[in-house]
């Protein structure tokens, strides 16, 4: 199991990587500003897909970044 951390750090080259660095500290800002529920977004996230679609997309995804 990796620490809060290291996953911080990973978020940030990630987000780096795919939005730059001028759209990392834009999408940090956004966050900071919006008050968010983590809560109610996960409950709401992917309603339309079941576990199976889920778990068959993160699988793909993995194969791709390695």
């Amino acid at each position: 199991m990796i620490t809060d951390t290291e996953i911080k750090i990973q978020g940030f080259h990630i987000l780096s990587e795919y939005l730059g660095k001028t759209g990392l500290e834009r999408f940090i800002s956004l966050i900071q500003r919006e008050p968010f529920d983590y809560t109610k977004w996960q409950r709401e996230l992917w309603t339309d897909k079941s576990v199976e679609e889920l778990s068959t997309e993160a699988m793909s995804f993995r194969k791709a970044i390695k």
